[in-house]
């Protein structure tokens, strides 16, 4: 198992955010990554839908050959991820919003949760927010706009700051504490973000915490690689255009 690849997939570029850290942590492992720029946006599909489309993905990497899949993307995690635990042997793991770190951290004012609209109105995300509701005053904001704009690249320049204006519009600024990027494709816009909303603001993404948790559980089972030489990246996309490709290669080394 120890010199098989990682697969890791989202609904199309978001979760290169996440690879990005696996790939800090775990510079031996080889992995595997699978865009599903066809399908996008998860953010509008039923649960029924994703899960299909998920697991499609899913027997495409057992059909491959891997150690562990990470679905790397909050929305799919939510609809999906019980659904591969039920049916692969092999690690999964998902991806959540990082709302506990944000509510640590608490000190006053408003933690903002950026996600898809399937991601805040999931059971998943509901049952998490009720965890911390008495402890901070958490709002609540879908952002399907950005995954568009990530998708295309555009993740500095007018048209991403424009969008995040319009995000937060009706919120004043200075009573933000936090925001908290529970989408993989929010990552790419930190930079824009400081530019329009200042650097008083906290931003927090998941992804450190999900590649340590994917090194532990590999670790555990001696699955990790025993060697000093830098694995290999692989990505596939389902729209099968070769500019998605090569856009999340950029992308994996943008941020």
């Amino acid at each position: 198992m120890r010199s098989l690849p990682i697969g890791v997939f989202d609904s199309g570029m978001g979760g290169i955010s996440v690879l990005r850290e696996m790939k800090k942590l775990m510079p031996q492992e080889d992995y595997i990554y699978y865009g599903d720029s066809k399908n996008i946006p998860y953010g509008k599909k039923t649960k029924e839908e994703l899960i299909d489309i998920c697991s499609q993905i899913g027997d495409y990497f057992i059909k491959r050959g891997v150690k562990a899949i990470v679905i790397a993307c909050n929305t799919a995690t939510s609809a999906a991820v019980e659904e591969f635990r039920n049916t692969y042997s092999i690690p999964i793991i998902g991806v959540e919003p990082a709302l506990k770190p944000a509510v640590e951290k608490y000190k006053g004012g408003k933690i903002i949760v950026l996600a898809t609209e399937v991601t805040l109105r999931e059971e998943k995300f509901h049952n998490l927010m009720e965890k911390y509701i008495e402890q901070a005053e958490i709002v609540k904001i879908p952002a399907p706009k950005l995954v568009t704009l990530a998708e295309k690249g555009l993740i500095y320049g007018e048209e991403a700051e424009k969008e995040i204006k319009e995000l937060f519009k009706d919120i004043n600024i200075d009573e933000i504490s936090s925001i908290v990027l529970g989408c993989t494709h929010y990552v790419f816009f930190k930079n824009s973000m400081k530019k329009v909303l200042g650097n008083h603001i906290t931003l927090i993404d998941g992804g450190i915490g999900t590649a340590q948790h994917l090194k532990n559980i590999l670790s555990e089972r001696d699955w990790l690689k025993d060697c000093n030489k830098e694995g290999k990246i692989e990505i596939i996309n389902s729209s099968n255009d070769q500019s998605m490709i090569e856009l999340s290669y950029r992308l994996l080394n943008s941020i």
